[in-house]
């Protein structure tokens, strides 16, 4: 058993902490010991990670992956100054071979004897730290938390138990969940509630959809669950690969490094458009509604399918002085066979086999003993090829989605009834481009493609996938995604509330069946940690005409005087007041906007030092003007929003959109408009 999931037979490290009931300022010091001794072995630990070659590896490949692996292993073992190593302690009464005292951190690190300082947070016997209670100890008389400043420890509080004692909300924790943040999304490690560790812990083969209301940490598990997964099935997914799909590039930006903080830097990050490819034509949205939907899934088989045409002569294979023909309507029978029943290029390939088979036959009857080389040799042979090339062509998805978008007659036959003659007329290009290869495409066209794409070849799977504001995404969006996990190994995150696309999802059920996992376990996260009780209060008003069949989300936070609505006839003015205030307050201050107001508003902040953040942008500036199109998924410590109503009539679901913008603040949330507020806002 690795070191890292603390084997029995590990020479446990003695606890430097005195027992319960010491002086506090005495155990302080010595959990300080503790933490100035674990940073040192770590930092041992990594300096022998990069003392290691990959010399002795032998030849060149071999050195070269064995080098990638060791500079992945001394990456995971970055000390990150300001994160504190270790945030909690246990103090084990049970009967077995475990240490007595463990420390759980982000990462397993252990002295020059192996003994074990720090335990990953993912270990089994780390779960006790979550998951024990009076009611259940788990084997557990006392959890410890730690409070830090930086990277310096300032103080603990002790949770005994064993003595049947109501546990107090925790200080440290709250503490933790409320602090400030500038830059990209911390882990949550150190917070996770039991709730959320259920989800983190779903096993590998379980697929788990999460709804979760804003501030409820739903992004946040659904990273946990994926460094949980490479920490306990390490060598599988090493293989297979884990990857993470979010809404836009900034947003991929604020989580970035959550997981390299939990010592995973081998996991891919990016968008639907990062994998299905970075079409972007413009198109009505309404044209985009109907490329999504799943009606289009037969529509695509059969104008793939359509071009395999009836052979118009046989195979005439000549070797030497001798002849050897396959009939048309032998490779009509072959055609016939194969059609339907495999993929698209497999099939196409299986069709050059069958014809040389066929030939070789007519060589054995003549008295010839052919073996499979000879036969590779004949599918490869140019009479082979022609008749394969003429009845069974070989295609790419872009030449199928042009001819079926610049062909009116040919889209009718392949559209049957599966569509209207309005929704074939809105698919048709009015004026197509000169061929496939210059043709511009979409958004919603890259999905099709891919679905194409794997008739054509079957898509390679992943070991897991995690997808965050999934409900935004298109049925043929989620095919996409659902083919790169067929193995059922999928984390799903979103909120049915924030659903802002024409086509956004109205149940998870229809999501999860669209990925193709119908049996996945929807699990609802409703209380919130970051977002302000009176924030979420004021938001949820909405809910009843976005979501009306969610429950209201609940705030552990009151947050009394977080909310401000005020009118603001003078928008600049009002608005340099609020950026001010904000700025004399700690934290990370995000001014969203309508999306046509962004140049608008950036020039009333001209007086100040501020950003735009863009759908490509890395920013992590303190003072951030942000489109209403990409705040989701973001957070801010205070959160200006500039003009309700302009956002709400922006786009067709414009009232979910307000929703995801009111939801952004965990600390304060000012309100200006000049307009009229939505009536559903009122109260």
């Amino acid at each position: 058993m690795p070191a890292d999931q603390l084997a029995p037979d590990i020479d446990p490290a003695p606890s430097p902490a005195p027992e319960a009931g010491a002086d506090p300022a005495a155990a302080l010091a010595a959990e300080r010991d503790h933490l100035a001794v674990s940073r040192a072995a770590l930092r041992a630990m990594r300096e022998h990670a990069q003392s290691l070659s990959s010399d002795a590896a032998g030849d060149w490949v071999s050195q070269q992956i064995l080098q990638a692996l060791l500079d992945q292993r001394v990456a995971a073992l970055a000390d990150h100054a300001g994160t504190p190593l270790f945030f909690g302690r246990l103090d084990r009464s049970a009967d077995d071979d475990l240490p007595s005292t463990i420390y759980v951190g982000r990462r397993h690190v252990h002295d020059d004897r192996s003994r074990p300082l720090v335990i990953d947070w993912r270990a089994p016997v780390s779960r006790a730290f979550y998951q024990a209670s009076p009611s259940d100890p788990m084997g557990v008389s006392r959890r410890r938390r730690f409070g830090y400043h930086g990277g310096e420890l300032t103080a603990f509080e002790d949770e005994h138990l064993g003595q049947g004692e109501a546990l107090q909300q925790s200080k440290i924790l709250t503490e933790e969940i409320e602090r400030p943040r500038s830059g990209p999304m911390r882990d949550i490690v150190a917070t996770i509630q039991p709730d959320q560790d259920e989800i983190v812990r779903a096993e590998l083969g379980q697929t788990v959809c999460v709804q979760g209301a804003p501030g409820t940490g739903k992004t946040a598990v659904g990273l946990h669950r994926a460094a949980y997964l490479l920490f306990t099935h390490r060598e599988k997914l090493a293989r297979s690969g884990v990857m993470i799909v979010g809404p836009n590039r900034a947003f991929l930006s604020y989580i970035s490094s959550v997981l390299p903080a939990l010592g995973e830097v081998k996991v891919d990050q990016t968008t639907v458009a990062g994998i299905l490819g970075e079409h972007s034509a413009p198109e009505d949205p309404a044209v985009s509604a109907i490329k999504g939907d799943a009606r289009i899934v037969p529509v695509l088989e059969r104008a793939l399918w359509m071009h395999i045409v009836k052979p118009a002569e046989g195979v005439l294979f000549t070797k030497g002085v001798n002849r050897y023909r396959v009939a048309d309507h032998e490779v009509r029978e072959i055609v016939a066979s194969l059609r339907g029943t495999t993929r698209y290029g497999p099939g196409r390939a299986a069709l050059a086999q069958r014809l040389a088979h066929q030939i070789l036959v007519r060589m054995e009857q003549r008295g010839e003993s052919p073996d499979d080389r000879v036969q590779d040799a004949v599918a490869r042979s140019k009479p082979v090829r022609q008749v394969v090339d003429a009845v069974w062509p070989k295609l790419t998805p872009a030449q199928v989605l042009y001819r079926l978008f610049s062909d009116a007659e040919f889209l009718a036959a392949a559209a049957r009834h599966d569509l209207t003659a309005d929704e074939r007329a809105a698919l048709i290009w009015a004026k197509p481009a000169k061929s496939f290869r210059s043709a511009k495409w979409s958004a919603a066209d890259g999905a099709l493609m891919d679905e194409l794409g794997d008739m054509i070849e079957r898509t390679p799977v992943l070991g897991h996938l995690v997808v965050d504001e999934a409900q935004d995404l298109s049925v043929m969006q989620l095919r996409a995604l659902g083919r790169r996990c067929r193995t059922g190994s999928a984390t799903v995150l979103g909120d049915i509330a924030q659903g802002t696309t024409p086509w956004s999802a109205r149940s998870w059920t229809e999501v999860l069946a669209h990925l193709g996992f119908a049996d996945g376990a929807v699990t609802e996260l409703t209380l919130g940690f970051r977002v302000p009780r009176e924030i979420l209060d004021y938001a949820a008003r909405l809910l009843p005409a976005v979501a009306p069949d969610l429950a209201a989300p609940r705030s552990l936070r009151p947050g009394a005087g977080s909310l401000s609505v005020r009118p603001a006839p003078d928008l600049a003015a009002a608005l340099a007041e609020a950026a001010g205030r904000a700025l004399s307050r700690e934290g990370s201050i995000g001014v969203i906007v309508p999306d046509a107001s962004v140049q608008a508003v950036a020039g009333m902040l001209a007086h100040l030092d501020h950003r735009v953040l863009s759908p490509d942008s890395v920013e992590e500036h303190r003072l951030l003007v942000v489109p209403a199109t990409l705040a989701k998924g973001l957070e801010y410590d205070h959160v200006i929003v500039v003009e309700p109503a302009d956002i709400v009539a922006a786009e067709p679901r414009g009232l979910a959109r307000l929703y995801v913008v009111l939801t952004r603040a965990v600390t304060s949330l000012t309100v200006l408009h000049a307009k009229e507020l939505p009536a559903e806002l009122a109260g």
